[in-house]
């Protein structure tokens, strides 16, 4: 909630400057008195979110959209309707005008019929792979702009030179922040050789060491996921590694005393391209480890999915800092730190982690009409 106030804020105070367009100098240069370029709203936007972040998702795109001019319509995720009723009516009560942002409280049935209508002039979706192609086919077929923030398999590259112990307290947190509930959170953990097994120890250490429980509770580290699906899924993906021979050095498996659907942090090595959580994303508190021989192997092998969301790399040498920076494919390389959205940096992925960006300069003008202007 913090955060998206914050959002609001930064977009409230910077937005005319994001806007402003620009005069060419020399318009002379094109034969006009006046030249230049401007921005103008696209018209009404159709948001597609998720449930994970239930009010940060949506105000990540809101508060851009609506400073810059545009319309929302919000499509909810189904579990989590109170949120959806709750910022249907948010911007009404902060003074913009009626029906500036509304919430449609439907199925994902009905999504087509919304892109397809002709009062809409964009789409946004946060969400699965599945969820991202479906809604770029539609929105492809009558030509209407997308963005999409999908799914990652983010790397957490570990060189010999890093702070190790420090790499290893943020590791934990980058891995099971929101249960590890994130598309943003740290999956693989693609570690050098020569810190390999120092590294491992002190993270498999501290994985373990997290309280599970109550949520409510001020010393619970890790509480339910959010389904009973999503928890299946996870059970899934590593009962299928340990049957394919992957060691499970912490966690792997439930309390049958247990009530909820908690999963236990869990660290696995040994995951070969057979596994299905080599190249799937766990949504849930599970780390995968790596070996890598060298920089180049541990930047081959995070380069190696389809995913492209965000990436950590964790080295004190500026060369190697500089290399891993522009090598690795992603829309964001965070180094010595993990991934975290800002409003002042834009945020997006790319190949099957989606296209377009949000938040900061960019995340505003991508629901603008770029607009040339010439005058004679």
């Amino acid at each position: 909630m913090a955060k998206s106030v914050y959002a609001m804020r930064y977009y409230a105070e910077n937005a005319e400057g994001f806007l402003s367009g620009r005069s060419l100098d020399d318009p002379s240069a094109v034969g006009a008195s006046q030249a230049g370029t401007r921005f103008d709203p696209l018209g009404v936007v159709l948001a597609v979110m998720p449930w994970n972040y239930p009010i940060w998702q949506v105000i990540r795109f809101a508060a851009p959209a609506l400073m810059a001019g545009n319309a929302g319509v919000l499509k909810h995720a189904s579990n989590v309707p109170q949120a959806a009723v709750y910022l249907g009516r948010l911007f009404t009560r902060a003074g913009f005008p009626e029906g500036s942002f509304s919430a449609l409280l439907i199925g994902a049935g009905r999504v087509e019929g919304v892109i397809r209508d002709s009062r809409v002039s964009a789409v946004t979706l946060t969400g699965s792979e599945p969820a991202g192609r479906s809604v770029a086919s539609i929105a492809g077929d009558v030509l209407k702009k997308v963005v999409l923030e999908l799914g990652g398999s983010d790397p957490f590259i570990v060189m010999p030179s890093a702070d190790l112990d420090a790499a290893a307290e943020m590791a934990v947190k980058a891995r099971t922040s929101n249960n590890g509930q994130a598309c943003i959170n740290a999956k693989r953990f693609i570690v050098h050789t020569d810190a390999y097994a120092t590294f491992a120890a002190k993270f498999a250490e501290k994985m373990a060491q997290l309280q599970i429980g109550d949520p409510h509770d001020e010393s619970t580290d890790i509480g339910p996921l959010a389904t009973a699906s999503g928890r299946n899924d996870i059970v899934e993906l590593v009962d299928d590694a340990r049957e394919k021979g992957a060691d499970i050095i912490v966690g792997g498996s439930l309390d049958d005393g247990a009530e909820g659907w908690f999963y236990p942090p869990t660290v696995i090595a040994g995951i070969t391209p057979e596994m299905r959580l080599y190249a799937e994303e766990a949504f849930g508190p599970v780390a995968g480890l790596y070996e890598a021989a060298s920089l180049e192997d541990a930047l081959t092998i995070a380069n190696g999915l389809d995913f492209g969301l965000g990436s950590a790399f964790w080295s004190s040498d500026e060369a190697e800092i500089g290399h891993a920076i522009k090598t690795i494919e992603s829309g964001a390389v965070f180094v010595n730190g993990m991934t975290i959205s800002y409003p002042e940096l834009p945020f997006g992925g790319i190949k099957r982690s989606g296209y377009g960006r949000e938040l900061s300069a960019e995340g505003i003008r991508e629901f603008c009409n770029l607009k040339t202007v010439w005058v004679a």
